[in-house]
């Protein structure tokens, strides 16, 4: 039975080990957290994961939440004008649903499962050295702990990260109270509101450790209006501060959040981060190597909401590379050969959204505004967020975008 060490029990590390596990391999996970502590801590992320992701926990009967969770069946975008008034709105309809778990439910469950299906649970921060002597033990050690000391034995990839330094200011806050959208009071959806120069709001359904909530999600520009939440400790100033820009920025959103309470004592987070791809072999200093997981060696600023998707896919794709390399060698070539096949998928997420953090585009502009009066356009930028391999075919080149545009336009025409 081979021995295989991962560290670090978030999305990608818990979903590779009960993966793993359930093929019978002998699998030890770290964590610097117990359930426990998971579960009473402060919110970790903002995720929605999407119709491919959801399908890799179903795969392995790990969707022990899809019952309870909202059903996110659409995903809408708005753009702020001149006096905070909407110039765009609309909606796209999912094909799959979409859910959001918070973390702290997900990764406690999760983390309780792999010990009760006899898993090797450590509770235990590890350091470089510890790894060191962990690589002489394992037959494969994996890093999916994406902060702290072990990151930086992973090396920049300069080619494949653009940006040095954060491109967003993140303020997150998990409510009670949010009132439904009154164009839409049928159905749930992400909601994506674009303030230009300013930063986004994204408001999104979830299931959070007491029941259905909402995450007020700001993306702020650095040293924009929206930067303000670096040094705020007291969660309800927090959300106050949130309330008071939504009103400022969004007032249509606002509007439904006057009655809006903090979920709990730790249901607020901010922080930045650069978008980063890292190198995906760790080497260490007895000559070990260990390979990267998910945002340890792809991380994508949160504004597309593909983190969570693509710690999933990750989890999915190392598990398929580790159970067809059989018997052999989980050598420094076939480390490689495990990221490159889950970077064919990755590089689309990082495209767009890198794409995205930048100023929008005439021809991008011209696109948001016509999924306003084409439906199709809508849902297939909406789909986007589950596949965004499709954004290749009509998003970055104005010619493309144009030509389905007119294609659309005039489907909608003959139709009529």
């Amino acid at each position: 039975m081979r021995k295989i060490l991962i560290v670090g029990a978030g999305q990608s590390g818990l979903q590779l080990a009960l993966g793993l596990q359930a093929q019978n391999y002998d699998v030890t996970l770290m964590s610097n957290r117990t359930a426990d502590e998971i579960l009473s801590g402060r919110v970790m992320s903002t995720q929605c994961m999407f119709d491919t992701a959801l399908r890799h926990e179903r795969d392995l009967q790990l969707g022990f939440w899809e019952s309870q969770a909202p059903s996110i069946d659409g995903l809408g975008v708005s753009v702020a004008g001149p006096d905070a008034a909407r110039v765009i709105d609309w909606v796209g309809m999912l094909d799959g649903h979409a859910q959001s778990v918070d973390q702290r439910v997900k990764m406690a469950g999760w983390m309780d499962t792999f010990a009760q299906r006899g898993g090797r649970l450590v509770i235990h921060g590890a350091a470089v050295s510890d790894l060191d002597y962990f690589s002489r033990t394992y037959d494969l050690v994996l890093v999916a702990a994406g902060k702290g000391e072990l990151v930086s034995m992973f090396a920049r990839d300069a080619a494949r990260s653009p940006y040095t330094e954060p491109q967003r200011a993140l303020a997150v806050s998990y409510v009670h109270g949010l009132a439904p959208r009154p164009e839409h009071p049928d159905f749930d959806a992400v909601r994506c509101n674009v303030v230009p120069g300013v930063g986004e709001l994204f408001v999104m359904p979830t299931l959070t450790t007491s029941g259905r909530a909402d995450i007020l999600f700001w993306e702020g520009v650095p040293g924009g209006p929206l930067d303000v939440f670096q040094g705020v400790k007291d969660p309800a100033e927090h959300v106050a501060l949130t309330l008071e820009l939504m009103e400022t920025f969004t007032p249509w959103e606002y509007a439904r959040a006057t009655k809006v309470e903090l979920t709990d004592a730790g249901g607020t987070l901010a922080g930045r981060y650069a978008p980063t791809v890292r190198h995906p072999i760790g080497r260490l200093p007895g000559g070990g190597l260990v390979l990267g997981v998910a945002d340890v060696v792809v991380a994508n600023d949160p504004i597309t909401g593909q983190g969570a998707n693509s710690a999933a896919k990750c989890a999915a794709s190392y598990l398929a590379s580790i159970t067809e390399h059989g018997d052999r060698p989980f050598d420094e070539a076939w480390m490689q050969s495990a990221f490159d096949r889950y970077w064919a998928t990755a590089r689309h997420a990082t495209k767009w959204t890198n794409a995205m953090l930048a100023p929008p585009p005439e021809h991008v502009l011209d696109l948001l505004g016509a999924a306003g009066e084409l439906p199709p356009v809508a849902a297939r930028f909406a789909n986007g967020f589950n596949d965004p391999a499709d954004f290749e075919d009509y998003f970055y080149d104005p010619e493309k975008t144009a030509a389905y545009l007119g294609e659309v336009a005039g489907a909608d025409a003959a139709q009529a």
